[in-house]
């Protein structure tokens, strides 16, 4: 059994518990969690109780991006995953989730997942999107982002390969690494959900949509060259098909 390394990054996060825990009740044994407190002044309390059975980083504040990459840093397994503290994973998240990753001989791969409220109450049906082939996602995510970040499941050799998050992206890190990773690797979808997604007052989509959907724009054009060539290579392959 390969490792698995789930980070999270906390930041003030009163349902960073919860994270942990899910974290915790894989199925699959051989993982290491790495909390990384990203310069918390709040629930720092929260994670005490698993102190004995994570990784605990301490950083100043930086932003996801800083803490991710912190993790990274730390990290001893060879796949990546990664746990927004307010979300969580289902009990057989990593265990489904790699067996898919050996059967297609994917380098990365994501997943659908659910909603949930404050209360951690499950308040959606299934929520993800599967293209038919590679150009459809190409066209999809050349215009904005459409996984969900804590679905994913990767290689930790990308990051060498590719390099880690952009520090200098607050909100679009994720979507700049998946832009970068698509110019080389396949992305698998896995059509089950796998992660309960928290949707509350105080997370980060809601309080900077602003400042998001302007970065998007940012990111969209560092990769537009390099997204319509992969696109039209793809066209001219499908036309020798």
């Amino acid at each position: 059994m390969e490792k698995v390394s789930i980070i999270i990054p906390f930041y003030n996060c009163a349902y960073v518990g919860e994270a942990i825990q899910s974290a915790l009740n894989q199925t699959y044994q051989n993982i290491e969690i790495i909390v990384v407190n990203d310069g918390s002044t709040k629930h720092k309390e929260k994670v005490t109780p698993y102190l004995q059975s994570i990784t605990y980083i301490e950083k100043e504040n930086g932003g996801t991006a800083t803490a991710l990459n912190a993790g990274i840093k730390r990290a001893t397994g060879t796949y990546f995953c990664w746990l927004s503290s307010d979300d969580s994973y289902e009990t057989d998240k990593v265990q489904k989730q790699m067996a898919f990753m050996k059967q297609t001989g994917a380098a990365i791969s994501y997943s659908s997942y659910v909603l949930m409220n404050h209360n951690s109450t499950v308040v959606s049906d299934q929520i993800g999107v599967h293209f038919q082939n590679r150009l459809l996602f190409y066209r999809k995510i050349k215009v904005n982002c459409p996984i969900n970040g804590c679905t994913i499941m990767m290689k930790m050799s990308l990051f060498s390969e590719l390099g880690q998050f952009d520090e200098s992206l607050p909100f679009t890190h994720d979507y700049d690494l998946w832009l970068r990773i698509v110019q080389k690797h396949d992305f698998y979808f896995l059509n089950q959900p796998l992660v309960r997604y928290r949707v509350h007052e105080e997370m980060g989509t809601k309080k900077n949509e602003a400042a998001i959907r302007k970065e998007i724009q940012i990111v969209r054009r560092r990769h537009l060259r390099n997204m319509n060539r992969k696109i039209i290579n793809e066209i001219k392959s499908n036309r020798r098909r």
